[in-house]
């Protein structure tokens, strides 16, 4: 039974739980936030000498541009590949609360947002060191950025997290797609780089170009394309209300086999 401000109830459940999640993640860990950004660094390290070194890439600053797309790509990838156990893994409560299912994605889908939030001043210091510095349009960017990538990501969590609790392989096969997904994804390399007349059917099938080369843009140039920024917030919309459809329409038989 919910008592006041519904609203305010869901909030303050949100940051309990977030920070719960916060508390176990770290727990009896002696790096904690290190641990945050030392794995999108060991890639970009990897990444660039296999293509900068050996095979010679030519792109300027590539470990600039490696950690401008590993970052906010690890937010991505984090949250998808844990979210088939979003459900399961609290399992005992929800057997013991009333409140919405859809609460526990959006904390989970929250907790890896806050850590690319403080994995920010790491492309700060990368941009300082190529003689460069953060644009204003930060301030408009970054936010508006989160929140398209946050729906996004949401959205297919929701279903994510419904499907798997009919069809458990799903945990295995949404890793084995993220992992597809990333090298389809002009993260390691540009999108240019993509042949010309592969971009467009690539870009089609792929929802997250538009995003990640946004958020590339930003942090290395400052600037903010419309026709990137509206593609991307436009597939995020399509994904969140599919993602919750398919959430609502499974929700009434979670019971049965919680």
């Amino acid at each position: 039974m919910i008592h006041g401000n519904p609203l305010r109830y869901y909030f303050d459940l949100i940051v309990t739980l977030t920070q719960k999640e916060l508390k176990v993640r770290y727990k009896r860990s002696f790096l904690g936030y290190l641990w945050s950004i030392a794995n999108p660094l060991a890639l970009a390290l990897v990444f660039f000498v296999a293509f900068k070194v050996v095979m010679k890439i030519g792109i300027e600053n590539y470990t600039l541009f490696l950690i401008s797309g590993l970052f906010p790509w690890q937010w991505f990838a984090n949250s998808i590949n844990s979210s088939p156990m979003a459900l399961l893994g609290n399992a005992s409560l929800i057997k013991k609360v009333n409140f919405p299912r859809e609460i526990l994605i959006v904390v989970n889908v929250l907790n890896d947002m806050l850590h690319f939030i403080l994995s920010i001043p790491v492309i700060v210091v990368f941009l300082i060191y190529y003689g460069m510095r953060p644009d204003l349009t930060w301030v408009v960017g970054i936010p508006l950025l989160l929140f398209i990538q946050f729906v996004m990501v949401c959205g297919f969590a929701m279903a994510l997290a419904a499907i798997n609790l009919f069809f458990r392989d799903l945990e295995r096969l949404t890793f084995i797609i993220t992992t597809l997904l990333f090298y389809l994804t002009p993260i390691i390399y540009s999108e240019n780089m993509i042949p010309e007349k592969h971009r467009h059917l690539i870009s089609l099938l792929n929802p997250t170009i538009p995003l990640f080369v946004s958020w590339r843009s930003l942090f290395l140039e400052g600037t903010l394309h419309f026709r990137l920024i509206a593609a991307s917030l436009l597939y995020s919309v399509i994904i969140f209300l599919i993602g919750y459809a398919v959430f609502r329409r499974l929700k009434w038989k979670f019971a049965e086999v919680l």
